[in-house]
């Protein structure tokens, strides 16, 4: 059950990839609303000087890739809180590639961000979640996983899964009064979309990123998806078949 969160005032919020980018944005919103921020990422140093800044924040340091990591960060905030309202998955990595320069050790790398972190993350929350009987967990995919993209040989399809593990968990626990929601974002300015060298179209920055997913928690639905002039077209052509699909992605894209 997709609860709309509209008041943020004391509601306890916690980020992890919270370091730059969408998720330090998002930290920023949220804080300047009311809520309590538990920030986390790899980066200590980066967490605790963002903490010191912000008010009513927890800095948290934890690997996305690690599920131990993940399940002590979990009881951590379960410690300071007892409890917690909303969980945003937002670590991600990216890194462009094509088949003619397939590595699989970077292939693995952000199978294990992406997909396998996001995973662990959900592990350590749906029993804190199910003893409290309501609560949301937020996972950022991207656009990149609604099909097969140029560049995008092992990032699409770790975001394709992950997108894919959102529905299912959203299966199991919306029955249960507990909240999923999957936030695909077209281009962001980021340090991660900065490795493209292709002009991004529809490009926005962070901070209109994190308007677009409070926008979005404020509502009901599963998918929160922005800016809508680009993934629109987006959600047009995943509907397309083969035959059309492959030509005019490879006209758009030049690939």
């Amino acid at each position: 059950m997709n609860t709309p969160m509209r008041a943020w005032r004391h509601q306890r919020v916690w980020l992890l990839g919270a370091s730059s980018g969408i998720g330090e944005a998002l930290a920023r919103a949220l804080v300047a609303q009311g809520a309590q921020v538990a920030l986390s990422a790899r980066r200590a140093e980066r967490l605790d000087a963002l903490a010191q800044e912000l008010p009513n924040t927890l800095s948290l340091p934890c690997d996305a890739a690690d599920p131990q990591s993940l399940a002590l960060a979990a009881e951590k905030v379960l410690a300071t809180w007892g409890g917690v309202d909303l969980a945003v998955y937002l670590a991600g990595d990216y890194q462009p590639m094509r088949a003619w320069d397939y590595d699989h050790s970077v292939a693995e790398r952000l199978l294990a961000v992406n997909l396998l972190g996001a995973m662990a993350f959900a592990a350590a929350l749906t029993p804190i979640l199910l003893r409290q009987g309501r609560g949301q967990i937020a996972f950022v995919s991207s656009v990149a996983g609604y099909r097969g993209l140029p560049k995008a040989l092992a990032y699409g399809p770790s975001k394709a899964a992950l997108s894919n593990f959102a529905e299912a968990l959203y299966l199991d626990l919306a029955p249960r009064g507990l909240g999923v929601r999957l936030i695909n974002p077209g281009f962001v300015a980021t340090p991660l979309t900065a490795k493209n060298d292709f002009a991004m179209p529809a490009l926005i920055s962070p901070e209109q990123a994190a308007e677009e997913i409070l926008r979005g928690l404020a509502g009901s639905g599963f998918e929160i998806h922005f800016p809508k002039r680009f993934t629109r077209w987006l959600k047009l052509l995943r509907l397309l078949p083969y035959r059309l699909y492959f030509p005019l992605v490879r006209r758009f894209t030049g690939a």
